[in-house]
C-alpha cells in the first residue's frame, strides 16, 4: 500500500494533484483544504501521505485503485476518521472536506450541527451521526495548527490530547481547555508530559 509520495507538483485542480516522483506520475485526488495549501507550488517537491481505495462495482469486477492526499499524518487519520461514520464514505467526504482539519474537528467537538451541515453533503441527519460518534475523539484535531507546529508531532500530540482531557476532568468547557492549551504551545516549548503543559498553563496564569 502507498502510504507517502514524493515528487514534484506538476498539475493542480479542484479535483486532484499530479505527482512526477522518477519515472511516474501520479494522480492523487485531494480534499479543497488540501488543494489550497498546495496553490502556489506547482513544480516544487511537495510530500503528500496519501490513502489508497478501490473505486468502482465489485461485482462487475471493474475497481480502479485511487490515491488520496493529505498534507501531514494528522490530516489523512482525521479523513479516515470522518469516512468511518455511516453514511459519508470516501466519495462524500472528498467533497465535504472545504474546510481546514482544525474548523471541522472544532466544530463536531462543539455539536455545532449548523456549522457542520453547511459542508456540502452534509445535511443535519448525517451532521449529527458524526457529532455522536466522533465527538469524543476530536481533541487532538481541534488543537491542529499546521502541519509544521509542535502540537502536530506525534508524540507530542498524545500528551496534548491528554493534557486537554485533563483540563475537561477539571471543570474547563472545551473552548476554554482548547485556548489554554493553545497559548502555551506559541511558545514553542517542547512538552514531554501532561504535567509539564499543566504547570506551564498555570504559571502563564499567575503572571
Amino acid at each position: 500500500m502507498i502510504t507517502r509520495i514524493t515528487g514534484r507538483l506538476t498539475a493542480l485542480t479542484h479535483e486532484a494533484a499530479t505527482i512526477a516522483a522518477g519515472p511516474f506520475e501520479y494522480e492523487v485526488y485531494i480534499p479543497e483544504f488540501v488543494r489550497r495549501q498546495l496553490q502556489g507550488r506547482l513544480e516544487t517537491d511537495v510530500s503528500l501521505r496519501t490513502i489508497e481505495y478501490l473505486e468502482g462495482t465489485p461485482g462487475r469486477g471493474n475497481l480502479t485503485p485511487r490515491l488520496i492526499g493529505f498534507m501531514s499524518h494528522a490530516e489523512r487519520e482525521f479523513f479516515d476518521a470522518i469516512c468511518s461514520v455511516d453514511g459519508v464514505g470516501v466519495k462524500k467526504a472528498l467533497r465535504s472536506m472545504v474546510r481546514p482539519v482544525r474548523e471541522v474537528a472544532v466544530a463536531i467537538e462543539e455539536q455545532d450541527v449548523k456549522q457542520l451541515s453547511a459542508l456540502p453533503g452534509i445535511g443535519a441527519g448525517l451532521a449529527e451521526r458524526i457529532i455522536a460518534k466522533l465527538r469524543r475523539k476530536m481533541a487532538k484535531f481541534a488543537l491542529l495548527v499546521q502541519a509544521e507546529t509542535p502540537a502536530a508531532e506525534v508524540g507530542e500530540r498524545g500528551v496534548v490530547n491528554d493534557a486537554y482531557e485533563a483540563l475537561l476532568s477539571l471543570g474547563h468547557s472545551a473552548p476554554d481547555a482548547r485556548q489554554k492549551i493553545e497559548q502555551v504551545l506559541e511558545s514553542g516549548k517542547k512538552f514531554k508530559s501532561i504535567e509539564e503543559i499543566l504547570e506551564e498553563i498555570y504559571r502563564s496564569q499567575s503572571r
